[in-house]
């Protein structure tokens, strides 16, 4: 299965790694699990002693000699094939369910945010104080703003991250997307409302203000400072972009964290917000005019209007439910497929519910002909094996119906 991990991945399958042992059933026939293509005799039972074939269930406490290879592992040509799906499910898709391991690494981009827009924040209001700057007075709401909202970030970044329970069995995930859209609604209106109607009102105003160099200096350190943050960020984003095979721009528009997104979306425009002001500053001092400043700070509000417009849309489209990106798609359905139990797959359907987190729902057509309580017990290992990865946070699976279409990677 593929991950979104902030380290590269392994070359194993972690996720498909556990073959729970079904439960025992006294009533049922302790016949192995057929091998794919093979149908036993209905109620067979294997000889003491002899090693039961994959997937077979063993006997209730028995426990497997030291070195015996457990029920359900691969042979070695299989193994290898599984080896070599694990690997390209690892190139196609590493980095989208770790289940939120690559939370320490969000949680590092947003400190270094909050830490630069709280230092920027309080350097711009002294500056927009002295200099009377509009433009630096839509820098400083800007910051100030940004500021607030990596405390949203960061309530998203823990509250998504608690353990499912029995009241929300999918876990707490999409509450990353709730508290990141309240910082985009904050980014809207404290940032972009607040620049535009400060600009508006100081586009006819008289000239004022002074302390240029004050302004250059401050907005010089904020460029560096807020850069700092920027670097952290495509730090992060970059290694996972490249496992997608997308560039970090379409990578911070597609990805599920939305922290991440928040973070490089909100330094890039500050980052461009800052020349904007410069550009502005340095108009009214040159020609005396106030308008070019007041018009700086319009600019800046409309750019952060435009990104909080972006986040916004972003989040509402995981919230209202989201199919995984089709790489993921692809290479669940391979694993699946890959599994020896099953025979084809014939409906899937894996959804984002939070960072790095999905649900999977398909229909199976298992191998072999059995009794109906123990292709239930099967049909339940399945989903413990696809669960076991910390991404999954709940899989359901369905016998599929003899004539539905199988689908394949190709249609995936």
């Amino acid at each position: 299965m593929p991950t979104e991990p902030d380290t590269q991945p392994s070359t194993g399958d972690p996720v498909f790694s556990n073959n729970p042992v079904l439960p025992h059933d006294p009533a049922l026939p302790e016949d192995p699990t057929p091998a794919r293509g093979a149908t036993p005799a209905r109620g067979a039972t294997p000889a003491r002693g002899a090693t039961p074939a994959r997937g077979a269930t063993p006997a209730r406490g028995a426990t497997p000699a030291r070195g015996a290879t457990p029920a359900g592992t691969p042979a070695t040509g299989e193994r290898a094939a599984r080896d070599e799906l694990s690997a390209e499910t690892a190139a196609a898709v590493p980095l989208q369910q770790d289940g939120g391991k690559g939370t320490s690494e969000s949680t590092l981009t947003i400190a270094i945010a909050f830490a630069a827009n709280l230092a920027i924040a309080i350097a711009k209001s002294v500056a927009a104080l002295i200099t009377g700057s509009a433009s630096m007075v839509a820098e400083a709401a800007h910051s100030w703003a940004d500021t607030g909202n990596e405390i949203f970030l960061v309530v998203a970044d823990r509250r998504s991250h608690r353990e499912p329970e029995p009241a929300h069995p999918h876990g707490f995930g999409r509450e990353a997307y709730v508290w990141s859209l309240f910082a985009a609604m904050g980014l809207f209106v404290a940032g972009g409302a607040v620049s535009i109607t400060h600009g508006v009102q100081e586009l006819f105003a008289e000239e004022s203000g002074g302390e240029y160099l004050i302004g250059y200096i401050v907005l010089g350190v904020s460029f560096l400072l807020e850069g700092t943050s920027f670097l952290q960020s495509v730090r992060q984003a970059r290694p996972e972009a490249e496992s997608m095979n997308r560039d970090v721009i379409e990578h911070v528009l597609e990805t599920t964290d939305p922290t991440l997104r928040a973070v490089f979306a909100e330094d890039s425009a500050a980052l461009v917000g800052i020349v904007i002001a410069s550009l502005g500053l340095a108009l009214h001092q040159i020609t005396g005019m106030a308008a070019f400043d007041a018009a700086g700070s319009i600019l800046v509000g409309v750019l952060l209007g435009g990104v909080a417009l972006v986040l916004i849309g972003r989040n509402r489209r995981f919230l209202v439910g989201q199919e995984a990106d089709p790489q993921v798609r692809t290479a669940t359905l391979r694993a699946l497929l890959a599994m020896p139990e099953v025979d084809r797959v014939t409906h899937l359907r894996v959804e984002v519910v939070g960072p790095r987190m999905i649900t999977v729902v398909g229909d199976v057509d298992l191998v072999g002909d059995d009794i109906e309580p123990r292709i239930a017990y099967r049909l339940r290992a399945l989903e413990a094996r696809l669960t076991s990865s910390p991404a999954v946070m709940h899989a359901v699976l369905s016998l599929s119906a003899p004539d539905e279409h199988s689908v394949t990677p190709a249609d995936a």
